[in-house]
């Protein structure tokens, strides 16, 4: 059974790229009849920040990304945390220092820090590896007595992997085909700290391996991470599994990889719900005003070309299109434009019941003065006009509330030397009709007469009504709000001019 993980670090909130890593791992599992799993590591104790964990799995909730295991969902391969895997990690490192694949080494941070100050001023990069191993302070080069006597005096050490020298290493990645590396310019890395927790390298492969992952997804920035962990499984003697390292999400430019502060500058979220800490709230795409299944759409569409003929899909008509070999090599430009347009399409595929159930407590209090059949033409005059949710306050809060302002370049696109004879006759016009379904044509004859344009009096009666000259049919919005509400507002203008 094809078995994928989400592994993220609770280091901070879930990013839109871990969004669609989980998302990938998510629809090749289902798509395979496979499971995905959860996986919080933790290892790196010191980069943990209160409440990363509750937001990753409230967004992957919230976006209908469901997992069979994990921390708050057991299964037969737990814990999901890796803080709480200790006894598993010291068990498998003892294996690895039985078989002579991995070291104890008692380098101080001064004695190494030295060493690459020394090597980065010569213009070379210091590893530790088998090309000078043998020259610092491990216990491949002292007597076990010696290597006993230094751990009982508790001398801080870690724990390496023994990388055997100048051998080629071929990697295979399913979307690059097979890469090339070579021993020597692999580090020995660490793989028990000197705190006793694991290094993300050991403890990512002895999970997935225990865990019986069969294929990992992840990002294109753990591609140089490949030949170590490949090395690992050697020394382990376990199969490994299939890699796919995904494409980066990049900035609007094209150049570099998305991050938070692109966000901020260019005004969009990066984060699929709010992220609040003690000093931040920052607003995610749900509080936006995105739809879970049009954010999701629109991720899915980074570094997957799926169909050429169609864009818009569920999260559920997205799992049987998923395949490794529709996925791109070369990085996603992030379009935050695109991604609202196919949020659009989604908040136009809702019924008109379901849409009213989104709207805000605000919109709600608001529409309460409506009958629910006149809530309801509301929202069928609005509805394809949303790009977002949060639209609704913009595009229906007139029906209640009278306009406060008018733009000046609004006024200026409808004054006239008869403007406030227009706006008093319009009045008139209304004042003394009985039934408001006839106002168009009424507005229709009095032009005629009068030889005012038609248009130009239908942006009069807009600007009054909406405090806008776009929005939704002019004749069926003064039908819900009636004639006494259209009247007082028609004054309003009136007085401004």
């Amino acid at each position: 059974m094809e078995r994928l993980r989400f592994a993220p670090s609770p280091t901070g909130p879930l990013h839109i790229g871990g969004l669609r890593t989980a998302l990938f791992n998510y629809l090749y599992a289902l798509k395979n009849k496979g499971q995905f799993i959860l996986r919080i590591e933790d290892t790196d104790q010191n980069r943990i920040k209160k409440g990363s964990e509750k937001h990753i799995v409230e967004s992957l909730r919230w976006c209908g990304i469901t997992y069979s295991e994990g921390p708050d969902k057991k299964g037969g391969f737990g814990p999901y945390r890796q803080s709480e895997r200790g006894a598993i990690y010291s068990e498998q490192v003892s294996t690895l220092l039985d078989k002579k694949k991995a070291y104890y080494a008692f380098d101080s941070s001064e004695s190494l820090n030295k060493l690459r100050e020394e090597k980065e001023a010569n213009g070379e990069k210091f590893l530790y590896s088998s090309q000078n191993r043998m020259l610092l302070k491990n216990s491949l080069n002292m007597s076990k007595k010696d290597v006993d006597f230094l751990i009982k005096k508790k001398v801080p050490y870690v724990i390496r992997l023994k990388v055997e020298g100048n051998k080629t290493l071929i990697c295979k990645d399913e979307l690059r085909n097979a890469i090339s590396f070579n021993s020597r310019d692999v580090e020995d890395k660490i793989l028990i700290k000197s705190d006793g927790f694991p290094t993300y390298h050991f403890a990512n492969v002895v999970d997935d391996h225990l865990m019986k992952i069969t294929t990992v997804i992840r990002g294109e920035e753990w591609l140089p991470s490949l030949p170590f962990h490949s090395l690992l499984y050697e020394a382990f003697n376990w199969k490994k599994p299939k890699f796919l390292h995904l494409p980066l999400i990049l900035k609007p430019t094209g150049k570099g990889k998305l991050s938070k502060r692109d966000g901020e500058v260019e005004g969009f979220p990066v984060f699929p719900i709010k992220w609040v800490s003690k000093n931040k709230n920052i607003c995610g795409y749900k509080e936006k005003g995105f739809l879970a299944s049009g954010l999701i759409n629109y991720i899915s569409q980074l570094g997957w070309s799926f169909t050429k003929n169609k864009e818009i899909y569920s999260l559920k008509g997205l799992i049987p299109l998923f395949e490794i070999k529709s996925l791109q090599k070369g990085g996603a430009k992030f379009d935050y434009e695109k991604a609202k347009w196919v949020n659009a399409k989604h908040i136009q595929a809702l019924s008109i019941e379901k849409l009213i159930s989104l709207s805000d407590s605000k919109i709600k209090k608001g529409l309460a003065v409506f009958k629910p059949e006149e809530i309801y033409e509301i929202y069928s005059l609005i509805k394809e006009r949303m790009i977002l949710l949060s639209d609704d306050h913009s595009l229906i809060s007139f029906f209640y509330k009278d306009p406060q302002s008018y733009l000046a370049s609004d006024i200026k696109k409808i004054n006239s030397p008869t403007l406030v004879a227009t706006i008093i006759n319009l009045e008139n016009l209304l004042s003394g009709l009985d039934n408001i379904k006839i106002l168009k044509d009424s507005i229709y004859n009095y032009c005629k007469d009068e030889g005012v344009k038609f248009g130009h009096a239908l942006k009069i009666l807009r600007l009054a009504i909406i405090g806008s000259l776009s929005g939704p049919d002019i004749i069926k919005v003064l039908e819900l709000i009636g004639k006494i509400s259209a009247l007082r507002r028609l004054k309003n203008l009136k007085n401004f001019i």
